[in-house]
């Protein structure tokens, strides 16, 4: 059973590279952003209280995610194992994480502040199925158009204009950082440069997870 946490700053790749790995070696993808969106498109208490707290401006509590966190592992359907996205964000969150929970490693997607801007005022998401798409690395068929769905619904997130990403890089060096380095103080930490085409990035990350020896699903 391989147990893996993936951090790095927003549009490292995460979401990537989780992908793959979770297909070639059956791990089970789990996101915070995905259990999140579920909860608001379900309409559950949760997403009502979530919606609450964000519409006065706050942050959601620790104990929130917490929660859902340590719900979603109950469910044990992670048969060989899962590799968590988007927890934890800071270092408490680590710390409890930490405390209930062995992994065996953490993944450390390194890219330049720079491209991460780059990537991110280029990155398109489908209001109809929220399928991704990245204007000069991963662009549609059509121009516009989801090629997952066919709905003309391709648009900028708010929070992707340059200044709202540098204040989440900010706060991203102040608050995931410290957690990246709780969890090196474990020797728990593989850092690989995530400024090179997907594939080598991949392959970086299997050959430190001393993964070669494992059955890769075509």
């Amino acid at each position: 059973m391989h147990k893996y946490v993936i951090m790095g700053m927003p549009g490292c790749g995460k979401g990537t590279q989780s992908e793959i790995m979770c297909k070639r070696f059956d791990l089970v993808h789990i996101s915070v952003g995905d259990i999140l969106r579920w909860n608001i498109k379900n309409h559950t208490k949760l997403a009502a209280r979530i919606k609450r707290l964000m519409a006065t401006g706050r942050l959601i509590p620790d104990e929130y995610v917490e929660n859902l966190i340590e719900q979603r592992l109950a469910d044990h359907d992670w048969n060989y194992g899962f590799m968590l996205d988007g927890f934890p964000r800071n270092e408490a969150q680590a710390e409890y994480f930490l405390e209930r929970y062995d992994i065996d490693a953490v993944l450390n997607i390194d890219v330049p502040a720079e491209l991460i801007i780059k990537r991110l005022t280029a990155r398109r998401v489908c209001a109809n199925c929220g399928a991704v798409y990245n204007l000069d690395s991963h662009p549609p068929k059509i121009e516009g158009v989801c090629d997952a769905c066919g709905k003309k619904e391709l648009i900028l997130r708010p929070d992707d204009n340059e200044s709202a990403i540098r204040e989440r890089l900010e706060d991203y060096q102040d608050k995931t950082l410290p957690a990246i380095n709780l969890f090196r103080k474990k020797e728990l930490v593989i850092t690989v440069r995530g400024d090179r085409p997907i594939d080598e990035v991949q392959a970086d990350i299997q050959r430190d997870l001393n993964l070669a020896k494992y059955r890769i699903k075509s």
